[in-house]
């Protein structure tokens, strides 16, 4: 069991999340790479969500992340997305126009990081099944 909880949850969800800027451009370089780190761990740490891993390269964004299961991960991507071109562009005026403030592309990948396989889940499903049956059994 995860150390992770809520008032009345312990809880253990941690996906993997890629995002790229606008047309994939390769425009992370420098101050740009460095102020893109800092502003999505200062984004995270308001939403209460950990970076396990994290990487920003020249055209896309990795990030490992382990956040609370009241955010829905397309929320919290379309906050990170939004929030973070914002305080870019504020750092970085000469990136955009005052009409063109777009930043990253629309779309994102995410996937879940488990420590269960599918196979293993099922399993324990069935056992939990079987266990049952064998109470009623023993109860009838």
């Amino acid at each position: 069991m995860d150390d992770n909880s809520l008032a009345h949850s312990r809880w253990q969800c941690q996906y993997h999340i890629v995002f790229i800027p606008k047309y994939r451009r390769k425009t992370m370089y420098g101050q740009v790479r460095e102020d893109v780190r800092e502003i999505i761990k200062t984004l995270c740490g308001y939403k209460k969500t950990e970076i396990i891993e994290g990487a920003v390269c020249v055209d896309h964004v990795h990030l490992c992340v382990s956040m609370p299961p009241k955010y829905s991960v397309s929320d919290f991507v379309g906050y990170l997305k939004g929030k973070s071109a914002l305080m870019l562009f504020d750092k970085h005026p000469e990136m955009g126009s005052k009409f063109n403030r777009h930043f990253w592309a629309r779309g994102y990948y995410v996937a879940t990081v488990g420590n269960v396989s599918e196979e293993a889940i099922r399993k324990y499903i069935r056992e939990q099944e079987d266990e049952d049956k064998r109470e009623d059994r023993a109860l009838g």
